[in-house]
């Protein structure tokens, strides 16, 4: 692989975005009123408190999941990628690239959206703010992920976005966040204990509890980064040329 051709086609995603101000506005915005809405719900009581750091990984993660399956698909359908993959370029460079390019972008949505929670809507965490913009980001990152490996295996943007209930939702399901994991049936625990959102929810739950998160976060973030490799490297694998 080389990382040359991955940074210049991060280059090329980055400035097709910079001319798409809607997907900008998406990714930037979303979350941001999806706080302040949970905040305004939550006015004066502690459970935004709680339930704030976790929530905050969660939003983003389903954002950039929307928004990079629907991308990179466009992409397909419209001729682009064949004729990239004409070029020297490679799948595994393709992915990189993409995988750089929202990341970057996961990488201002962390620090917009940490800051929107901490100092806008008075979100209060014990951990250290940048520990929550690492959440954001590494969550934007899984959702990037995921979301490249669902445009390999939909035909159409209605289907990648038809992909999102199918493989967010059951993980929202079964995160944590609405009824604790180790209360769950044993076996929606056990298929718990392999979705990388329950790892998010978990790592958002500590960073609001511990002034000294470190130790505790060393397993959710070793998880989130296998399964952002893995999604990455599947999703080369099965990448099609181009939609039949």
């Amino acid at each position: 692989m080389s990382p040359r051709r991955a940074v210049v086609t991060a280059a090329r995603v980055l400035a097709q975005l910079r001319g798409d101000r809607r997907t900008v506005a998406l990714m930037l915005l979303v979350p941001c009123v999806l706080i302040g809405l949970l905040a305004w719900i939550y006015e004066g009581g502690p459970l935004f408190d709680r339930v704030g750091p976790m929530l905050v990984g969660i939003f983003p993660f389903v954002v950039m999941f929307v928004v990079t399956s629907v991308t990179t698909l466009r992409e397909r359908t419209s001729g682009t990628l064949e004729r990239l993959l004409t070029t020297p370029l490679g799948k595994a460079e393709l992915m990189t690239g993409y995988a750089l390019a929202f990341g970057l972008m996961a990488l201002v949505q962390g620090v917009v959206v940490t800051a929107f929670a901490l100092w806008v809507c008075g979100l209060d965490v014990a951990g250290p703010a940048w520990a929550l913009v690492a959440l954001v980001v590494l969550s934007a990152l899984l959702g990037t992920a995921l979301g490249l490996l669902a445009s390999a295996f939909a035909r159409t943007e209605f289907q990648a976005v038809q992909l999102m209930p199918a493989l967010v939702l059951p993980q929202l399901l079964l995160c944590g966040l609405l009824v604790p994991r180790a209360q769950l049936p044993r076996v929606l625990e056990l298929v718990s204990d392999v979705l990388p959102l329950s790892y998010a929810v978990d790592a958002g739950r500590v960073i609001a509890t511990q002034a000294q998160p470190w130790s505790d976060l060393a397993e959710p973030v070793a998880v989130m980064l296998g399964w952002v490799v893995a999604a990455l490297v599947v999703g080369s694998l099965t990448l099609r040329r181009r939609t039949a």
